[in-house]
């Protein structure tokens, strides 16, 4: 998949291919919405794997709107993308999959000067509370929630969750290395599930100084070639 981004500012990581690895073995299909799309990468990489996909987008920030059309048009994906805050989203409009690579720093980091990666990076721009209890007024009834976060929040995450009546189903934590805290968190709720939470195998994303297995077969599935330039 070819993907253009911006020459400078906040680009995609691993967060967001480990990501889209993750949300595909739910095999979603239907109305699926990527909230703070960025590039574009998570929700066109899933749309590729799962052609039942219906897929849109939402992203405020204006730069962001033109890579992640550009790219859906280069790799010939249908997309729709709302120009807009997700907090600001119609919410007439239900879906069947919400995903998302959301902003999750915390309140207190350290912030960078380049509000481009302010808005991508940072919680205030969409905290936990307000995020929550917008998708549970998109989504769907017993429909799905798909998204990553910082894992030192995922006490917290669970709670707000359970103030919207969402539930967590699938976790999986992500370590750098395997002698390391787990730095990500990948999460997969739904509305109205009296599942009890399934919790995956760690995923270790690091064997050494060079990416572990999975993390090598996850990447060569995605087969992503990233081109920075200015549009």
């Amino acid at each position: 998949m070819l993907l253009y981004q911006p020459q400078e500012g906040y680009c995609y990581n691993s967060d967001s291919v480990f990501l889209s690895d993750f949300i595909n073995f739910f095999k979603p299909k239907g109305r699926v919405l990527d909230v703070g799309a960025g590039c574009g990468i998570v929700g066109l990489l899933v749309a590729r794997e799962n052609l039942q996909v219906q897929l849109e987008a939402v992203e405020k920030q204006d730069i962001f709107v033109e890579y992640a059309t550009i790219n859906a048009r280069v790799n010939k994906i249908p997309y729709k993308i709302h120009h807009k805050s997700f907090l600001e989203l119609d919410e007439e409009i239900k879906y069947d999959y919400i995903i998302s690579n959301p902003p999750f720093y915390p309140e207190g980091a350290t912030k960078s000067s380049n509000e481009m990666l302010s808005i991508a990076r940072y919680n205030a721009n969409l905290p936990l509370d307000d995020f929550f209890k917008k998708v549970s007024r998109v989504l769907k009834p017993n429909s799905h929630f798909i998204f990553c976060y910082d894992a030192s929040q995922f006490g917290l995450i669970c709670s707000e969750l359970d103030r919207v009546k969402m539930r967590v189903v699938d976790v999986q934590f992500i370590h750098p290395k395997i002698d390391r805290k787990a730095s990500l968190v990948m999460i997969h709720a739904r509305n109205g599930s009296k599942s009890l939470m399934k919790v995956w195998e760690p995923f270790i994303s690091f064997d050494g100084n060079d990416f572990s297995k999975k993390a090598q077969e996850i990447y060569k599935k995605a087969s992503t070639q990233s081109i920075k330039c200015q549009i």
